[in-house]
């Protein structure tokens, strides 16, 4: 990285220097929001004060306070301290006023309980150098912070910083040479979950007018739900659910509260039902306010017609968590008839997931089955579901499938969760990008797959079309990104069937 000059750039609350990188001009760790402590903890973010003089925007700001990570996975890096959590950064080719240049959003995933966007392999320089436009990505709360269901705070106050942040896109981002009109809001995995619940909530109208969701998780919570997984980790404290009590302990311990439940998450079975096998105790709550009711139906009732879409997931979903689990080659019958009970379709689940998956795939493997089920549910039916919403309320969507493997491992990995991440920000060496190419690194192939899905993503951004026929359920076209790309018909008919008449919304609490 070469390092040359700055360059001075004032928004609404101040100037702010950035510093000019390989062609672009980036600015790093911009308060969009106070930080969220004090009187502030638990609350809706509040507007940042203004400061006098120019601010350096050379250093990501903090992280916000996080779990350590699941299976020893995180996405922290080297980071200043502080309680400055409230960030955005910007990659442009040029902060001219006049540019008017399409802008991307990045909201990064993280089982909504860890994340930064500071991480190496959110280093978004490619995209906005090979597509000619204005990259912004941003922090939000985490964990109990952002997505704790408590007494005496508003639910989903991570996705209200992100609503925030995109707040902040719309009033400076021309500065930057960026258009506020031409917004792309993009994530993955929790970032994709978070991306389907601003398309639903009305605080984020109108603040984008494309986006595209990376691998969809399925788990939303109701509020019933949410404040009893809320009770169950204020209980690893001694504390009641509520902002009084949880604010008595320090934001950067409160993230051990959290992570303590989840080894006993499997003892709320039968009240949490197929969350207590998931690896996170958070997620968006369908509240009734911020969160009126689930993507799945918002979408399907026009909540976001018109808002283009892409939405999509990888081809091996569950197999990069089989892998941290050690569970690769290790799957018996007795595990994968458990998880065909817990994950699989039908009502209530149960024996009647088991049936329909053994009979649509007789000749699976425990191990086929296992990883089947888990993908299907937890994120490509999910995925495809939003799809289908938005073209039931009136909007149009393009499907996708990352389906090249990640060459780590002898490929053994497959095209898996995640995937899509280093391919899109061409990241090979950084974060995930050192598992799945562990070993191998960048190679013409993977740059090959890296360029055309970088490239689908940007034209999108920049024209509405990403390159392949928007999305209809009798034809299905799906864009299949592999060694050799190929629009084809939905690749997994057997599973949509399984799960056509399958309601993704928000989960109950049991009993």
């Amino acid at each position: 990285m070469t390092s040359v000059g700055a360059s001075v750039v004032r928004t609404h609350a101040g100037a702010v220097r950035g510093r000019r990188e390989d062609g672009l001009v980036v600015f790093r760790g911009i308060p969009f929001a106070e930080p969220p402590v004090g009187d502030a903890r638990f609350a809706a973010p509040r507007p940042v004060t203004a400061w006098d003089g120019t601010r350096d925007a050379f250093a990501f700001g903090p992280p916000p306070p996080q779990e350590s990570g699941f299976q020893g996975r995180t996405g922290v890096i080297d980071a200043p301290m502080g309680d400055d959590w409230l960030t955005v950064n910007v990659w442009t080719p040029d902060p001219d006023p006049a540019a008017g240049r399409p802008v991307m959003v990045w909201i990064y995933g993280g089982a909504y309980k860890l994340g930064h966007s500071g991480s190496p392999g959110y280093d978004a320089r490619r995209i906005a150098r090979d597509g000619d436009l204005v990259v912004v990505t941003l922090n939000y709360r985490l964990g109990v912070e952002g997505f704790a269901r408590i007494d005496g705070a508003p639910a989903n106050r991570g996705l209200l910083d992100q609503v925030a942040a995109l707040e902040w896109v719309r009033e400076n981002i021309a500065a930057f040479g960026g258009d506020p009109g031409r917004v792309t809001v993009f994530g993955e995995s929790a970032g994709a979950g978070s991306v389907a619940s601003l398309l639903a909530m009305p605080s984020a109208a109108g603040l984008f007018g494309r986006a595209i969701a990376q691998s969809v998780p399925g788990p939303f919570f109701s509020d019933g739900l949410a404040r009893d997984i809320a009770a169950a980790i204020a209980a690893e404290a001694g504390l009641r659910p509520t902002a009084a009590d949880l604010s008595s302990v320090d934001p950067r311990r409160l993230t051990a509260v959290g992570e303590a439940l989840g080894p006993k998450m499997r003892e709320f079975e039968d009240r949490w039902g197929m969350v207590a096998h998931t690896l996170t105790a958070f997620s968006p709550v369908v509240d009734g306010e911020v969160l009126p009711t689930a993507p799945w139906q918002a979408l399907a009732a026009g909540s976001a017609r018109d808002v283009e879409l892409i939405v999509g997931h990888t081809r091996n979903e569950y197999r990069l968590f089989a892998a941290l689990g050690g569970q690769l080659g290790t799957i018996t019958d007795e595990q994968a008839t458990a998880a065909l009970h817990t994950f699989g379709p039908g009502p209530g689940f149960g024996a009647d997931g088991e049936r329909a998956y053994r009979a649509a795939f007789p000749d699976a493997s425990p191990e086929e089955l296992y990883e089947w089920v888990h993908s299907d549910a937890v994120f490509r039916m999910p995925s495809l579901r939003l799809a289908e919403a938005q073209i039931a309320g009136g909007g149009r969507a393009h499907v996708y499938e990352l389906a090249w493997p990640a060459p780590a491992y002898g490929g053994a990995l497959g095209a898996c969760h995640g995937l899509d991440i280093p391919l899109l920000f061409g990241t090979f060496t950084a974060d995930l990008g050192l598992m799945l190419f562990a070993g191998v690194g960048s190679s013409p192939e993977a740059e090959a797959v890296s360029s055309r899905f970088r490239t689908a993503w940007t034209a999108f951004a920049t024209t509405g079309d990403p390159g392949w026929p928007a999305y209809d359920t009798e034809r299905r076209p799906t864009q299949v990104f592999d060694t050799e790309s190929v629009v084809t018909a939905y690749p997994h008919e057997t599973s949509r069937r399984l799960w056509e008449h399958h309601d993704f919304g928000a989960l109950p609490l049991i009993g």
